[in-house]
């Protein structure tokens, strides 16, 4: 028989983020709730313990576990998706965006096929593990895969609405979470909406951007101690890398002294680098700084927090970065893109 879409699909309403709470624990109650409504879900396990003891009810039969064997997760997926099926593949994010990377661009992208990839253990927060289950990378390989959405939510309750708001996407989805809690952002805060860019704090002065939980809670933490300095900055919590929320940016920027990314990876083929390429292709390109791991490997185990404060992803960074930036203050203000050339900015309006 077709497996068909429900007409709304069930599952916790969102709520404000728990303090202190795992994502990936939120997502997987998330998906249990979801898939005994929805005929159309499949949650392929790669042996992560994740789901174990989770009652799927009505659905159980639709909980696969093949084992480590991620090249062949990623292969059977894509044959579900083109079956009318929309599997949720689990598995660590070093796994996912190296190991079967392969599978993933030639089997899921390739085909456009409604594979949800969540990745765990991302950025350093499987420090514990050592260098060969950190996952720096990810962002830079998934994003340039055309048909490829990227998720990174800051939140747990970011986790779930994202997660929620992706299951009806056409074409596969990345999803990046962590292994272990992080502090919640203010529950009165903008909702996140897939593809939208959410501006956490507005400023003249400096754009600070961020993405991930703890380079999210570093940029606001930046901006707070900047503002006591007399320095205002707004801070842009990039949820959706791909695709990117250019217009957002732009605004954003335009008419400040610059803009420092920051990102929980290599900071070659991030954010980082996504935020250069689109204002450098801008009518009105301003200075990027960018904060997140140099190129090299992080060396040890270690805590996720004292492992990025290891690599310089840090609020001492942002707070230097933005001193190089602002320092030209003193010289008057930057005229803005508009003033200047007499256009708008590419991909939004000038400010």
């Amino acid at each position: 028989m077709p497996v068909t879409a429900p007409e709304r699909a069930e599952g916790p309403a969102p709520t404000a983020a728990e303090p202190e709470q795992p994502a990936r624990i939120v997502y997987r109650d998330l998906l249990a709730a979801l898939m005994p409504g929805d005929a159309r879900l499949v949650c392929l396990d790669s042996d992560t313990g994740l789901f174990t003891g989770t009652d799927f009810g009505a659905a159980a039969e639709r909980y696969i576990n093949l084992g480590i064997a991620e090249q062949n997760l990623m292969g059977v997926a894509a044959a579900m998706a083109r079956d009318g099926r929309i599997p949720f593949v689990n598995t660590m994010a070093t796994f996912a965006s190296s190991r079967a990377v392969e599978a993933v661009k030639l089997d899921i992208a390739l085909n456009d096929v409604p594979v949800r990839i969540v990745a765990t253990h991302a950025g350093l927060s499987a420090g514990h593990l050592g260098s060969t289950h950190h996952c720096l990378e990810d962002l830079a390989a998934l994003r340039v895969l055309p048909n490829m959405t990227v998720l990174v939510p800051a939140d747990a309750a970011q986790a779930r609405e994202l997660i929620r708001q992706s299951v009806d996407l056409p074409g596969p989805v990345y999803v990046r979470l962590g292994r272990h809690a992080t502090p919640a952002l203010a529950a009165d805060g903008p909702p996140p909406v897939l593809g939208r860019a959410q501006l956490l704090r507005t400023g003249d002065d400096l754009l600070i951007v961020a993405t991930g939980p703890y380079p999210v809670r570093l940029a606001l933490d930046a901006a707070g101690e900047l503002a006591e300095r007399g320095v205002t900055a707004s801070v842009l919590n990039v949820h959706t890398i791909k695709p990117f929320d250019a217009p957002a940016l732009l605004s954003a920027a335009a008419g400040t002294r610059g803009i420092v990314t920051v990102e929980e990876h290599w900071r070659s083929g991030g954010l980082g680098s996504l935020v250069a390429e689109t204002v450098s292709d801008s009518a009105d390109p301003v200075r990027v700084r960018r904060i997140g791991v140099g190129d090299h490997f992080v060396s040890g185990n270690g805590d996720q927090r004292h492992l990025l404060e290891q690599a310089g992803v840090t609020k001492e960074a942002i707070l230097a970065a933005a001193e190089q930036l602002t320092e030209p203050a003193r010289q008057g203000p930057r005229p803005r893109g508009s003033e200047r050339r007499g256009h708008k900015l590419q991909g939004g309006s000038a400010r």
